[in-house]
Formats: C-alpha cells, structure tokens, sequence
C-alpha cells in the first residue's frame, strides 16, 4: 500500500512474484526460503558453507545429467544449483581477498543473523537475567539465614 524505509525486523520480500516464475527461472525448482535455512538443517552454518563451497569436476566414471552440477558435499553429489561463488568476484572496500571461502564465510554469517536477529539482545537480556537472579538468591539466602537463625539456635526447655 505504502513504501516507508525498511526496519531490522521487517521480513525479506519474495524475490518472485509467483512460484511458477521462480521455476521457470530456476529450471524448475522452486528456491528454498534462504532466511531459514541455518536452523533448517543440521549443523547449519558448516552445511551451508561446505555447500557453496564443495563444487569440483566430477571424478572419472561418473556421469551427471544435463543442468546437474557435481557437489561434493551434497547428499547424492549431483547439484542443480551452478556454483554461486568464484574467486575474485567482488572487490572488498577493506581489501580483503574476494576468495570463495571468505565469500562463503560472509554469506553464512549473513544468513545465521538473518534466521536470529534478535540473537544478540536476547544474549545481553539473558546475561543481565543471570545476575539479577543471582543478586536475588543472595539477599533471599541472606535474609532467611538472618531471621531464622534466632529459631535455629534457640534451645527449648519443657517445664512440668
């Protein structure tokens, strides 16, 4: 309805405006939610790294069909995702090296925050959670140790 800035929190727009676009420009699969998928899978950030990381010339002997790339690490090594990532292929404006570990390694860490952006404030309210709760057990085990004491140490006498 509207166009304002976008907030940390707004969701991702769909980048095709209907599934059947999305397959027919991605030879017939529909993308996967990429947002969520550190928490999809097992072992999320090293999976998707070694994704995008583990194309190779297929070995000797091994066939792939025809739109099928080989992926080492990809259940069944045939892929039909081309290889995202090549050497050099942005320049950084600190001048670190474009190389496709460190690509990889950028676009893992962008992903894990897109799946938890809240992670860091969750962690910093957890933190001040622990001490306050500490602080409490203490003057609650204070207290109790103060008040009950004359209770405790009281020596009862029975008169008859």
């Amino acid at each position: 309805m509207f166009e304002r800035k976008g907030k940390l929190s707004d969701c991702f727009p769909k980048p095709y405006p209907n599934e059947e676009y999305a397959r027919m420009i991605n030879n017939g699969a529909v993308p996967p939610d990429l947002s969520q998928m550190i928490l999809a899978r097992h072992d999320g950030e090293n999976y998707v790294f070694s994704i995008l990381t583990g194309y190779q010339e297929p070995p000797t002997g091994v066939e792939l069909r025809n739109g099928l790339y080989y992926n080492v690490y990809f259940p069944g090594n045939a892929i039909a995702m081309t290889e995202p990532l090549l050497d050099g292929q942005i320049e950084n404006e600190d001048g670190t090296p474009a190389t496709k570990s460190q690509m990889a390694k950028d676009v893992v860490s962008f992903l894990a925050w897109c799946s938890m952006p809240e992670h860091d404030t969750r962690k910093k309210i957890g933190m001040k959670l622990v001490i306050l709760l500490a602080t409490a057990a203490t003057l609650v085990g204070y207290c109790k140790k103060r008040c009950w004491t004359v209770h405790k140490t009281r020596k009862i006498t029975w008169v008859q």
